[in-house]
Formats: C-alpha cells, structure tokens, sequence
C-alpha cells in the first residue's frame, strides 16, 4: 500500500469489480474518464469480470491497477494504473480515475497520481512517465501540470464527444523533473 495526503493506492481486489462495474456504467464518469469512449462503458458484468481476471494476474514488471482508497474513511472512490513499462527506454503509461463523483475536484485524482509517479520513479529506472487526457478535461490538465507534468504535444481533433471535437493532450514528466520537486 502506498500512501498520500488524502488517498492511499493498495493491490486490486476481487471484490473492487463491483466498483469498477458502476463506475464504468455511470456516464459521467465514462465521459470525463474517457471523453464517453464506448470501449470503456457502458459494460456487463460478465465482461468486468473477465478483465478483472486479466488485471488481478498483471506483472507488475509492466502493468498494475490500484485501488484508491480515500484515507479519511477508507472509502473505495477510484483506481489507478501503469502499463507499457519498458525497463529498456525507462517509460511507462500510467492513469487514474475518480470513480466517486463527490470525491471530483477536491484534489483526490491528483494525489494518487502523485503517489504513483513517487512509487514508479522510486522503485524503477525509469526515466520518463506519461499519461495524457482530453482538452476537455480541464480539472485533469490542471492536476497535472499542478504535479509538474509537461505537455508535451496534442493530437488535434482526436476525439469527438456530444458532437464536438477536443484535442488529445499529451503530458510527460522526467526523472529529473521529478528529483527537483521532492
């Protein structure tokens, strides 16, 4: 378990699928999470449980899904995740979503990223993290460049929600950007 100021990211659980299975049914979350990706809800049951099985048998040598839990109540509100490590260039992905809707804009999204950049760059050589999210995301893109990710690039008009266009915003924080602001 790895600790924040207002959340903490422990190992994915059986039991957390229920979670899972809620918050990618509820369109806000699928909207803001994912700027309404069909791919990421809504889902049946049956297929939350076929990839829980998937996700709870990761390596964590390349990918892993936490549970974030909020530390004043040790309410499940969310999840956390790296995938694409790539110990060779020194990168990996990583995301996080809120899947508790009071828990949006009161800083939670943002200390488990926190968090989990702390655990990545402690325990691995990496030299870079990534992650990236919709124009449209403005909480998002404010957490992180609060955290000290820089944007890095955009893919222009990548992604159509409600009939409207945003860009896909590319975030990229390195190593020594990191080391400077601990």
């Amino acid at each position: 378990m790895f600790e924040g100021n207002l959340v903490s990211l422990r190992a994915l659980r059986a039991e957390d699928a229920a979670h899972h299975l809620r918050w990618r049914n509820d369109p806000e979350v699928v909207r803001w999470a994912t700027a309404g990706d069909p791919g990421f809800g809504p889902v049946t049951a049956e297929a939350v449980a076929r990839g829980f099985e998937t996700m709870l048998r990761l390596n964590p040598r390349e990918s892993a899904v936490f549970t974030i839990e909020e530390l004043a109540g040790g309410r499940v509100i969310g999840m956390a995740d790296y995938r694409d490590l790539d110990p060779y260039a020194g990168v990996a992905t990583l995301g996080v979503t809120i899947g508790e809707r009071e828990f949006w804009g009161r800083g939670h999204g943002r200390d488990a990223v926190r968090v989990l950049v702390n655990h990545l760059f402690g325990a691995y050589r990496l030299g870079r993290l990534e992650l990236d999210t919709w124009s449209g995301n403005e909480r998002a893109v404010r957490a992180f460049t609060g955290l000290g990710f820089q944007e890095e690039g955009r893919r222009r008009s990548a992604v159509l929600l409600e009939g409207k266009r945003y860009d896909t915003v590319l975030f990229g924080m390195l190593r020594e950007e990191w080391e400077s602001s601990v």
